[in-house]
């Protein structure tokens, strides 16, 4: 069976069979929830088998609305779950993954699919990463055995901590098929404020916010070619008079930096980012510490990129920067971009680039702990059967490198 096929059965039983069957012959398959973004990361292997979907798995199993947890199945689509959570004026804090379109609700993928990837954006400076949000998890192991770790309440520390090894690991462990979150209510007064300036004085803005009491919702650098270095940054509170106090003293630490701080409305509850479900030349996942990100803007490799999005978690140090449109930016700038991230003590990660033939860029290269990531990996998919050529951390063969027929 080719790479392109895609397998949706209609229940965990019928899955777990499909699993279980191919563990047998030893195929090879990939995991997969609305397979939008499946185009990520290493290209899929000419061995890498069927794409096992979990679209018609989807629904919410169980919502405690007091207890602000609720379970769902991994093949919910992520727009689907926020509109649910916002009937009751409660939201997961989670960015929207790049390329998602309020225009196509769909075009955010399904919440197992984020977890897999465990990419964050900008809200993690208040309500930490993905994988902070995860208290109980589903998977099917590479034999089709069903297995829970965590539960259904926020105080639950039993067990291995299994929820942070599956998320990021992108499909390579097992099968996401149900999730238990924990959510928060809407605030719903919140404002924005915009800051221009030169590089410096937005790092010493930043430094000094994310090192003191502030409590922004988020707060990220943005670079665009058409203008400077931005910083943007949502605040949020019970009342309005809160958050007119706590925009008002950033805007005087603002002033004292010498910067011109903008104040804007915050209309949507989840920042849009991209706002575009249109494949970019090349989409990069940069994650460094956050002081070095000033470096990396500055650095000969960044401005040599022409035309170039940059849009990072100014208090985390990670997020994406991407080609939208034009001539594809040379491999060589990207790689000479890597070595620039990688020496400020970062790591680059390409998501999208063009072409993704052999001979192009790995996606990743290999971590210092590859010998850990890899016994992990014969653990949990001894016959290596769960996405060939996509283990985080391990970069791909050359010859790996290459789009299944």
């Amino acid at each position: 069976m080719s790479s392109t096929a895609v397998l949706a059965p209609n229940s965990v039983e019928e899955l777990g069979q499909l699993i279980a069957d191919m563990h047998a012959k030893g195929q090879p398959w990939v995991p997969s929830g609305m397979g939008s973004r499946l185009h990520w990361g290493p290209p899929l292997c000419a061995d890498s088998g069927p794409v096992l979907s979990m679209r018609h798995l989807s629904g919410i199993v169980d919502h405690a609305v007091d207890d602000l947890t609720i379970t769902v199945n991994a093949g919910m689509p992520l727009a689907d779950l926020q509109t649910a959570l916002a009937e009751h004026q409660q939201w997961l804090p989670l960015n929207w993954p790049w390329g998602s379109s309020m225009a196509s609700p769909t075009s955010a993928g399904s919440i197992g699919g984020l977890v897999a990837r465990g990419l964050s954006g900008g809200l993690r400076q208040r309500h930490l990463g993905v994988r902070d949000q995860i208290i109980g998890i589903s998977l099917i192991r590479s034999d089709g055995v069903s297995a829970r770790a965590g539960g259904r309440v926020v105080k639950n520390v039993a067990g291995y901590d299994l929820m942070r090894l599956l998320c990021g690991s992108w499909g390579s462990l097992a099968l996401i098929s149900g999730l238990t979150l924990r959510v928060q209510p809407i605030r719903e007064p919140r404002g924005q404020l915009v800051l221009e300036g030169d590089l410096s004085q937005l790092e010493a803005f930043r430094a000094e916010v994310v090192g003191s009491s502030f409590t922004p919702e988020w707060i990220d650098w943005e670079l665009r070619p058409d203008q400077g270095p931005r910083i943007l940054m949502g605040v949020a509170s019970i009342s309005d008079s809160a958050v007119v106090d706590q925009l008002n003293r950033l805007e005087t630490l603002a002033a004292k930096q010498g910067l011109t701080p903008e104040p804007m409305p915050w209309e949507n509850t989840i920042p849009e980012g991209s706002a575009t479900n249109k494949d970019p030349a090349w989409l990069l996942r940069l994650c460094l510490p956050p002081a070095q990100l000033q470096n990396v803007f500055s650095s000969r490799e960044c401005t040599a990129l022409k035309g170039w999005h940059w849009q990072l978690a100014a208090g985390a140090g990670s997020g994406e920067a991407w080609q939208p449109s034009g001539s594809p930016t040379p491999e060589y700038l990207i790689e000479a971009l890597r070595r620039r991230v990688i020496a400020l003590g970062g790591q680059l990660s390409v998501l999208i680039q063009p072409g993704a033939e052999p001979g192009a860029l790995p996606a990743w290269l290999d971590a210092p702990s590859r010998p850990l990531i890899e016994a992990v990996k014969r653990q949990f998919d001894p016959k290596d059967q769960l996405s060939r050529g996509r283990l985080p951390g391990v970069a791909a063969p050359l010859n790996s490198r290459h789009s299944g027929s």
